[in-house]
C-alpha cells in the first residue's frame, strides 16, 4: 500500500501483511495483519519504529515516496524492539545515518541485546522527556510491560496523536487506515482477540497506565498503534473506554466447554453440560481442541464467567492437546473465572484431578467435577447435567 498522510506532514508509511495467519509464532491472525509506522516531517525529519525485516524494501519505498531523493532522516524514534516492529532497524541505520535514536531506558538495554550495536546515536528517554522536531515536539511516556518491558508511548502535542505501539491494536490486513471506515463488530472482536491473547497477562498495568494518561491530560484526536487500524475523533475515547473494559475483566454469562476426547466419551459429557448451563440461561459454547487453535479458545474464554476443562486420562495424565490449552491459559493469567472439569477413564483415573489441579492453580473458584469410568450412561448425563446448573448458579452469583 502507498502512504498516507494522516495530518499535515505525518505519513503512515506501513505495511500490510496480508498472508499472516500465525503472528508471533503463539497466535492465530486469519485476518492478517498490518506493521504501522509513521514518517514525521518537520526540520528533523523523523521516523517512527520500523517493519519487520522481511518488507525491508518496502519500506524504503514507502520512504522514498514520502521524502524524494534530497532529503534524509534525521532521528529515530523505536518504541518498541519487538521484531515485528525493530526488525529493520540495523539496515536503517546503515541506509539512513541518523543524528539520534531515540528511545526508552529498557529500549536501550533491548536495543543492545538485539542488534550488539557499537557506535550507534543513542539516545535514552525516560518518561517525561521531550524533544523538539522544528514546529513539533514528541514527548515520551514509558509503558512498561505493555507488552515488553522496553515498550514506550509517544505523543505530539501540536497533531494531537498518540503513536501507541502495541497498545490499541488488532491483526487486520485491510486497504482502509482508519477504524471508521470498517465495521466496528468486527474491529471490536479484532481488538478483543488481540487483546485476549497478548495484552491480557498485563491488565494492571493497563489500567495503570491509562489512568497515567488522564492525569497528564493529553488531547488526543489520533491513535495510532502498530498493527491495525488507526483511530481518530470519537473513536478514540471509544477505544481507551474499551480498554479500560478488557482490563476490568468483568465477566459476562457465558460458559465456554473446552475439551478433547479420545472415544468420544468426554465429548458427550461436554454436550450434557452445555445443556445444563443453557437450560440455566447461560450463553454456552463448547470448542474441541482438535478443531480449534488455542488462541481462539483464548477469545471465546476472555469475557466468559466460566471454563469447564474436559480430557480422559491418558499414560496417567491427559491428552496433549489439553495440556498445551491449559499452559497457554495460564500464562495469560485470566481473572475473575468459575472452573470446573469433566472426564472419562478406563483403568487410572486422573483426569479430573489434574485438571482441577490446574483450575486451582489459575485461582479459579471451583465447582465440583465430574469423571466416568469408559462410557458415560443415563445417570453419568444427569451428573453433568446438573453440574451445568451448578456453575450457571455459580455465574449468577458472580454477577450478581
Amino acid at each position: 500500500m502507498r502512504p498516507v498522510q494522516i495530518k499535515e506532514g505525518v505519513h503512515w508509511i506501513g505495511i500490510v501483511d496480508w498472508n499472516r495467519r500465525n503472528f508471533h509464532g503463539y497466535s492465530k491472525s486469519p485476518m492478517g495483519t498490518t506493521y504501522n509506522n509513521f514518517l514525521i516531517l518537520d526540520d528533523k525529519v523523523t521516523l517512527v519504529d520500523t517493519v519487520a525485516e522481511e518488507f525491508w524494501s518496502m519500506l524504503q519505498c514507502n520512504v522514498a515516496q514520502v521524502l524524494g531523493p534530497d532529503r534524509k532522516i534525521d532521528y529515530f524514534v523505536i518504541n518498541h524492539l519487538e521484531p515485528d516492529h525493530a526488525g529493520c532497524l540495523a539496515l536503517a541505520v546503515e541506509k539512513y545515518r541518523p543524528e539520534k535514536i531515540y528511545t526508552s531506558p529498557m529500549g536501550q538495554k533491548a536495543m543492545m541485546a538485539h542488534f550488539h550495536y557499537k557506535d550507534w546515536p543513542v539516545e535514552v528517554v525516560p518518561t517525561g522527556s521531550s524533544i523538539s522536531l522544528g514546529k513539533r515536539t514528541l514527548q515520551f511516556i514509558e509503558a512498561r510491560m505493555l507488552h515488553w518491558p522496553d515498550s514506550m508511548l509517544t505523543y505530539c502535542p501540536e497533531d494531537r496523536i498518540l503513536f501507541s505501539n502495541d497498545a490499541f491494536g488488532q491483526n487486520w490486513a485491510t486497504s482502509e487506515r482508519w477504524a471508521d471506515e470498517v465495521d466496528r463488530h468486527t474491529l471490536e472482536e479484532l481488538m478483543k482477540a488481540y487483546y485476549a491473547n497478548i495484552v491480557l497477562p498485563y491488565s494492571p498495568v493497563v489500567l495503570k497506565t491509562l489512568a497515567a494518561l488522564a492525569d497528564m491530560k493529553l488531547d488526543i484526536d489520533m491513535i495510532c498503534p502498530d498493527h491495525g487500524l488507526m483511530l481518530r475523533g470519537d473513536d478514540v475515547p471509544w477505544v481507551i473506554g474499551k480498554y479500560i473494559e478488557f482490563a476490568e475483566q468483568k465477566p459476562k454469562n457465558r460458559a465456554v466447554i473446552v475439551y478433547d476426547t479420545m472415544w468420544h466419551s468426554t465429548e458427550k459429557m461436554a454436550g450434557a453440560v452445555a445443556s445444563g448451563l443453557a437450560d440455566a440461561g447461560v450463553s454456552v459454547r463448547i470448542m474441541s481442541m482438535k478443531d480449534n487453535h488455542h488462541s481462539e479458545v483464548m477469545t471465546e474464554v476472555f469475557d466468559a464467567a466460566a471454563v469447564v476443562f474436559g480430557s480422559p486420562t491418558h499414560n496417567n495424565g491427559i491428552l496433549p492437546l489439553m495440556a498445551d490449552m491449559l499452559t497457554y491459559m495460564k500464562g495469560l493469567r485470566p481473572q475473575n473465572k468459575i472452573g470446573s472439569a469433566i472426564g472419562s477413564f478406563g483403568w487410572s483415573g486422573e483426569c479430573t484431578k489434574i485438571l482441577t489441579q490446574w483450575i486451582e492453580d489459575m485461582g479459579m473458584e471451583l465447582v465440583d467435577p465430574v469423571k466416568v469410568k469408559h462410557v458415560p450412561t443415563h445417570d453419568t448425563y444427569a451428573q453433568c447435567y446438573e453440574q451445568g446448573k451448578a456453575i450457571a448458579a455459580a455465574i449468577q452469583a458472580k454477577l450478581g
